[in-house]
C-alpha cells in the first residue's frame, strides 16, 4: 500500500473527509519532496502540495502523480474550493504541531467544516519503513561507517581537540556522499564523555574514553552510531567498562526481534549494567530513527507494554556515565525483523586504543 493509502485508511477509520498537513517531515513522507512553503491537503478523491513559484519546477519533477502541484494565488480560496467540490464536513489537522493561531485562522476561513486533531496519526504510519526507506537509510549508514574508518586512520591525540575531531567526521560524511547530518556530532574525551550530549570542545583529546556520535543524512533520512576508543592504553576499569557496555548491546541486540515488549528491551541491557554499575546507565536504550533522528518507538523503561513490530528501525545504545571520569556508549542502528533484526551498522566493537 503507498503512502498515501496508508493515510486515507486511517482517515476512513476516523471519519475524515480529508486532512492538511503543515509538518514538513509529514510533508516529505507523503510526497517524497522536501519544501518549506505551502502544504499538502489529502482528501479521499485527490492530493494537493500547494506551494510558491520557488518549488514548483521541482516538484513537477520529484512527486508522484498521484499529487497535483498546486500554486494557486489565493491558497485559503483553493481550499474552500476543494471543500465545496467535494462536499468535505470533516479536516483533520496536526494538532501536535499546528500553532493555535493557525488553528484559529483556518476554522474562522473555513466555517462549514469541523477540524479533527489527528495527532501523531502520520507519524504513526511513519514509524513501519517501506524497502525504499529502508535503502536510503541503509545507504545513510554506509556514509557513517566510512566517516569512522576514516577517523581511526587520522586520530592523534598530540595534535588534535575534540572540535577537530566532530570536523573530521563531519568532512568523512560530507565527502562520502551525506546531504548533512542527522544531529550536531558528539565527541567528547576524558572527563567529558561522562556527558551523553557533550558538546565538543576547543581542547587536545584527554586520555581515557573518546565517545563519538555522529550520523549522516542522505536524501532526507538519518542515520545514527556511536563508538568509543580509549585515548592512550586502557586500563582494567575502562576495559571493564567497555566489555559491561558491549554485553549489554550484545545481549539486547539477541533479544530483539518482532512481537518482543520495547521495555523488556530496554531492561535486558539495563540489568547487565546494573550489576556493577547500578544508575550510570541514565538514558533509555535506543529510540526510532527516519526522516527525523529521534522518533517513536522507544526502547525504554517507559515503553512496557509497546510490541515491536517488523519493519520498525531503532537504535541500540547502551552506555555506563561515571560522574567527573569518563563514560562509554556504543551504538547501531537495526531494523526490526520477524526472527530477530538485521544491523546497519559494521564498523568494529572491539575496543581501539589511541596512543
Amino acid at each position: 500500500m503507498t503512502k498515501l493509502g496508508k493515510l486515507r485508511e486511517q482517515m476512513k477509520k476516523n471519519h475524515l473527509d480529508a486532512v492538511i498537513v503543515f509538518d514538513e517531515l509529514n510533508q516529505r513522507y507523503l510526497s517524497d519532496f522536501a519544501f518549506t512553503d505551502g502544504f499538502i491537503f489529502v482528501t479521499l478523491a485527490g492530493a494537493y502540495l500547494v506551494t510558491d513559484f520557488r518549488y514548483y519546477e521541482m516538484a513537477l519533477k520529484s512527486v508522484s502523480d498521484d499529487f497535483k502541484v498546486l500554486t494557486p494565488e489565493k491558497r485559503g480560496d483553493f481550499i474552500e474550493e476543494v471543500i465545496s467540490s467535494e462536499e468535505i464536513k470533516t479536516v483533520g489537522f496536526e494538532g501536535d504541531f499546528l500553532s493555535y493561531a493557525r488553528y484559529i485562522a483556518l476554522k474562522t476561513a473555513h466555517p462549514t467544516v469541523g477540524f479533527e486533531n489527528i495527532g501523531d496519526m502520520i507519524e504513526q504510519i511513519r514509524q513501519i519503513k517501506t524497502p525504499e526507506e529502508i535503502g536510503i537509510m541503509q545507504k545513510a549508514q554506509d556514509i557513517t561507517d566510512r566517516a569512522f574508518e576514516h577517523i581511526l586512520k587520522v586520530l592523534d591525540p598530540e595534535r588534535m581537540t575534540e572540535k577537530d575531531v566532530a570536523v573530521e567526521l563531519e568532512y568523512a560524511m560530507r565527502k562520502n556522499g551525506a546531504d548533512g547530518f542527522a544531529f550536531d556530532t558528539i565527541a567528547v574525551s576524558g572527563d567529558a564523555s561522562s556527558l551523553p550530549h557533550g558538546t565538543p570542545r576547543e581542547v587536545k583529546l584527554k586520555k581515557g574514553f573518546l565517545t563519538m556520535d555522529f550520523g549522516a543524512r542522505f536524501d532526507g533520512y538519518c542515520s545514527d552510531m556511536t563508538r568509543t576508543v580509549a585515548i592512550g592504553k586502557a586500563d582494567s576499569d575502562m576495559k571493564k567498562i567497555y566489555d559491561t557496555v558491549l554485553r549489554a548491546q550484545t545481549a539486547a541486540l539477541e533479544y530483539l526481534r518482532a512481537g518482543v515488549d520495547a521495555g523488556e528491551a530496554d531492561k535486558v541491557a539495563r540489568d547487565i549494567i546494573n550489576v556493577g554499575y547500578n544508575s550510570a546507565f541514565g538514558h533509555s536504550l535506543g529510540h526510532s530513527v527516519g526522516l527525523f533522528i529521534h522518533e517513536s518507538p522507544r526502547l525504554s523503561p517507559k515503553s512496557f507494554g509497546y510490541k515491536l513490530r517488523e519493519g520498525e528501525i531503532l537504535t541500540v545504545e547502551p552506555g555506563i556515565y561515571l560522574f567527573g571520569k569518563y563514560g562509554c556508549r556504543i551504538e547501531d542502528m537495526v531494523k526490526i525483523e520477524e526472527n530477530g533484526v538485521y544491523n546497519f551498522t559494521h564498523s568494529p566493537k572491539e575496543l581501539v586504543e589511541i596512543y
